[in-house]
C-alpha cells in the first residue's frame, strides 16, 4: 500500500514551474493544495491541473492573491511543507519598487501562515540564479555565497529585467532571514534558465525566448551569447528531494547544462533545418555572463536526468503539441 505523504501547498500552480511540481508530486503519492490567482469569473482554464493523474482524488485548489498574503492561510493550514513558487506577474504599469515589495512582502506574508499553521515541516522557496549572477565578481563560475549587486545589474543596462533582479533578490535575501530568526526550516532553490517540456495553458517566456531564435528574432539573445538550462522535470524533481532530505539547508543552485548560443544555433539547424535560423555572426556577445556551480545540491546525492537534447526537444514538442509554434511565426513576423 502507497504511503500518504501531505499534504503540501504548491502557490503558483498554474505556472510553468509550479505546474510541473504539482504534477510531480502527485506522482509521488502526495496530497496537494495549489494556489492559483482568483478568477471570479471563472474564464481560466486549468484542466491541465485538474485532468492530472490522482488529481480527482489528491489536488485541491485554492485562491492565493500575493497582495493579499492572508488569501494564502487556507491552502497552508494543516499542510507539512510548502512550496513557493509564485511570484508577481510582469506588469508594465508596476516600477520596480512595487514590484519588489509586493514580491518581499507577500513571501514573508505566505512564511508568517506557515508559522500560523504549526505543521509545516520545511518551505521551499524558488528563487532565480539572478540572485547570484550579477555580483561584479568578474568569477567564470558562482556558487552560493554569490549574492547580486542590483547596483551593478543596473549599470549593465539590462532594463527589462531589472525589476526581476531586484524583486527576487531581495525577496530570497528576505525569506532567508526571516527563517532564520524564526526558527523555520527552508530552503532556496536557484535555478538557471528553465526549460524542456510544458503542461501549463500559456507559453513559458523562457521557452518563448529561446524558440524565437529559430525564427529569426535575433534582438532577443544580445545578452545570451553563452547561458545555463535546467530542465523543468530536473528543477521539480530538485524541490522534492531537498524537501525529503532532513539535512538540506540554506541555497542551492540547481544548474545541469552550460551551453552556448553556438551550441543551440547547431542544434537547431541540424534538428530541425524546416526553420529560419539566423546565422550565428548575427548573435553578439554585449556582456559576459558567469557559469554556476550545483555542487552543494549533487554533494547532497542529487542526480539530473536531462541533457541539452532533452531540454530543448521538450520545448519544441510541446509547443508542436499544442499549437504555438504558428502563433509565435505570427508574432515574430508582425
Amino acid at each position: 500500500m502507497e504511503e500518504e505523504k501531505g499534504p503540501v501547498c504548491v502557490t503558483g500552480g498554474t505556472g510553468f514551474i509550479g505546474s510541473w511540481l504539482v504534477m510531480k508530486l502527485l506522482q509521488n503519492g502526495y496530497t496537494v493544495r495549489t494556489t492559483v490567482r482568483p478568477d471570479p469569473e471563472c474564464k481560466r482554464d486549468i484542466s491541465y491541473l485538474t485532468s492530472l493523474p490522482r488529481a480527482s482524488e489528491k489536488l485541491h485548489i485554492f485562491d492565493g492573491d500575493l497582495n493579499q498574503p492572508e488569501s494564502f492561510n487556507a491552502a497552508i493550514e494543516g499542510c507539512t511543507g510548502v512550496f513557493h513558487v509564485a511570484h508577481p506577474m510582469s506588469n508594465k504599469e508596476l516600477d520596480e519598487a512595487s514590484v519588489t515589495k509586493q514580491s518581499v512582502e507577500g513571501t514573508l506574508g505566505i512564511l508568517k501562515a506557515c508559522l500560523n499553521a504549526k505543521t509545516v515541516k520545511k518551505v521551499v522557496y524558488t528563487s532565480s540564479a539572478a540572485t547570484v549572477a550579477y555580483s561584479g565578481s568578474k568569477k567564470d563560475i558562482v556558487d552560493e555565497s554569490s549574492w547580486s549587486d542590483i547596483e551593478y545589474h543596473r549599470s549593465l543596462g539590462i532594463f527589462r529585467s531589472s525589476s526581476y533582479v531586484a524583486a527576487k533578490t531581495k525577496t530570497e535575501q528576505a525569506v532567508l532571514q526571516f527563517a532564520d530568526q524564526n526558527g523555520l526550516e527552508l530552503v532556496t532553490l536557484i535555478p538557471p534558465f528553465v526549460l524542456g517540456g510544458f503542461i501549463c495553458k500559456d507559453l513559458p517566456g523562457s521557452v518563448e525566448l529561446i524558440i524565437s531564435m529559430m525564427f529569426g528574432k535575433v534582438d532577443n539573445f544580445t545578452q545570451l551569447r553563452k547561458l545555463s538550462l535546467i530542465h523543468v522535470d530536473d528543477l521539480a524533481r530538485a524541490h522534492i528531494f531537498l524537501f525529503e532530505h532532513s539535512n538540506a539547508k540554506g541555497r542551492y543552485i540547481c544548474s545541469s547544462t552550460p551551453t552556448s548560443m553556438d551550441e543551440m544555433h547547431q542544434f537547431f539547424s541540424a534538428k530541425y533545418p524546416e526553420f529560419h535560423i539566423p546565422p550565428i555572426q548575427s548573435l553578439k556577445e554585449t556582456y559576459k555572463i558567469c557559469g554556476f556551480s550545483s555542487m552543494k545540491l549533487l554533494n547532497t546525492g542529487f542526480e539530473f536526468k536531462h541533457g541539452l537534447d532533452d531540454i530543448l526537444d521538450g520545448a519544441i514538442q510541446s509547443c508542436r503539441e499544442k499549437g504555438v509554434l504558428e502563433k509565435l511565426f505570427e508574432k515574430i513576423d508582425a
